[in-house]
């Protein structure tokens, strides 16, 4: 949600609970004015971080051993005679299959703004550093059935308490900066995962974040229950799929037009069931919707409230082949109409709010194109593209406020410049809202991330561009610029300039 998301995930602004008027992107969520953390914290938070990485690699005991084939139990021959007094001694140990850390700073520059609410980007800039620590483990108790746990902790906010804009520029928030969340650890993923093979062909699996080593048949059947992110399976894209690698923009880790169900920090529970073959796969999900919109509680029972997927890619049967995925999905929710809300607020003489007329359980519904063309370098160099579309009556509910969504990029390995770890991309996005929602912001109504009070509607287009840099293996460093035309939709604001950096550390 993520992310990150969902991590990710995203600022409850519609919903009665959430106070529209505090001023929530200047202070900490005490009252206390935000403090701007120096360059040396940064550095300090970096250095620990990398240090505790290494010190639990190197606790947990089994991950070079289990990495070169070797069995956990080598390292650990006292538990290993525990388990064989218990008849267990052939069930593997849980395994430490991903450790990682991400610290984004951004700085938004000072941006014309005519007018404003306490939903749009600051006018006099604004300067925020996030930061994301995650433990993820696996275990494999039964042949082709695995368990994974994912421990994650955020801190520290987005640019504009992460909104202001529907694509916005920082995905590991993942609106968490303006939900009042607890900065405490807590359980990101927590699922089963069963496969079924369906040939005798397979390929070897490395481990990596919520993926244990071994061989997976090429044709299988997979299941996956519990608390997940709906783009951990849907929606992938080699190259713009990261907001801690990659393009840091929700638009281009994510396509923002579907509107995917989700808490606030990007995770639901759910099922997923899909078929997967060399030539092509087919995917259906179901998850909790929440119970309003951005909410971090979740609606049941899920047979009334939920987000459904399908989505079928179609590849070249060899490595680093064209893909091509189509997704098409429907939420149920207690969703209020843009229009309807505007005419209530006409019969009473108020402002519309989209509160007013959430009822359940309405239907959302709308589609997501997907593509990526491998060109050079073994797929490291290639091509993009996202399309997405939905319905734009029913209210944004979980993820972001963008209606219509255009994105296309490509990623070019470094290579060409004698830095085969480094990578340099390049994109483009032109979001757009519906009639329904665009007629509602121009009467001052108000989304959950966006909303000036009145508008001059405009696509709000962004370009991003990063480059990456890897000084050594499990280290990278980023730069990264945005620059976003009419920001909120609106042609009287902005541009809006951002510069970022970031640390990702993974082992």
């Amino acid at each position: 949600m993520q992310h990150t998301q969902c991590v990710t995930a995203d600022a409850g602004l519609s919903h009665p609970d959430f106070q529209p008027g505090r001023k929530a992107r200047s202070n900490n969520g005490d009252g206390s004015p935000r403090r701007r953390r120096p360059w040396p914290d940064t550095i300090r938070a970096a250095i620990l971080a990398f240090g505790a990485t290494s010190w639990l690699a190197a606790a947990d005991g089994t991950s070079a051993a289990t990495g070169a084939g070797a069995s956990p139990r080598d390292t650990a021959p006292e538990l290993a005679d525990w388990l064989a007094r218990l008849g267990l001694e052939h069930v593997p140990l849980p395994m430490l299959t991903g450790l990682q850390f991400t610290m984004i700073r951004q700085h938004l520059y000072p941006l014309n703004s005519p007018y404003a609410s306490n939903l749009s980007l600051p006018a006099d800039g604004d300067t925020a550093n996030s930061y994301t620590y995650g433990v993820y483990t696996g275990w494999e108790p039964l042949r082709h059935l695995q368990l994974y746990l994912d421990i994650e902790l955020f801190q520290g906010g987005g640019i504009g308490n992460v909104t202001g804009l529907g694509s916005l520029t920082n995905g590991d928030p993942i609106r968490q900066g303006a939900s009042s969340l607890p900065k405490t650890p807590y359980a990101a993923r927590k699922y089963l995962r069963y496969v079924l093979p369906l040939s005798d062909s397979s390929h070897e699996v490395e481990r990596a974040q919520d993926s244990l080593p071994g061989q997976e048949a090429d044709t299988r059947l997979e299941f996956k229950l519990g608390t997940m992110a709906a783009p951990d399976d849907f929606d992938k894209n080699r190259y713009a799929n990261s907001t801690r690698t990659q393009f840091e923009n929700w638009s281009l880790f994510q396509n923002t037009a579907w509107d995917y169900a989700a808490d606030t920090r990007g995770y639901s529970g759910g099922l997923m069931i899909g078929y997967i073959s060399p030539a092509w796969s087919l995917r259906y999900g179901i998850y909790q919707m929440p119970r309003f919109a951005n909410g971090q509680p979740l609606d049941s029972p899920i047979t009334h409230a939920n987000g459904q997927q399908l989505e079928l890619t179609l590849q070249q049967p060899r490595d680093n082949g064209w893909v091509v995925r189509a997704l098409v999905y429907q939420n149920t929710a207690r969703m209020g109409l843009y229009r309807e809300a505007l005419a209530i607020g006409q019969a009473n003489g108020t402002t519309p709010d989209i509160v007013a007329d959430d009822k359940p359980y309405r239907r959302k519904y709308g589609f997501a194109l997907n593509g990526e063309l491998p060109l050079a370098d073994d797929g490291e160099t290639g091509l993009f593209a996202r399309v997405g579309w939905n319905d734009g009556r029913t209210e944004s509910f979980a993820f972001t406020q963008v209606d219509r969504l255009v994105t296309f990029g490509g990623q070019l390995d470094g290579v060409h410049w004698a830095r085969p770890s480094d990578r340099l991309g390049l994109a483009y996005v032109i979001g757009n809202l519906s009639g329904p929602q665009e007629e509602y912001l121009a009467a001052g109504g108000l989304g959950f991330v966006v909303g000036d009070g009145r508008i001059d509607y405009g696509a709000e287009r962004v370009l991003e561009s990063y480059y990456r840099f890897e000084p050594f293996k499990g280290v990278q460093l980023s730069g990264d610029f945005q620059r976003i035309d009419n920001p909120g939709y609106n042609k009287d604001r902005g541009p809006a300039n951002v510069i970022g950096f970031r640390i990702h550390l993974e082992y």
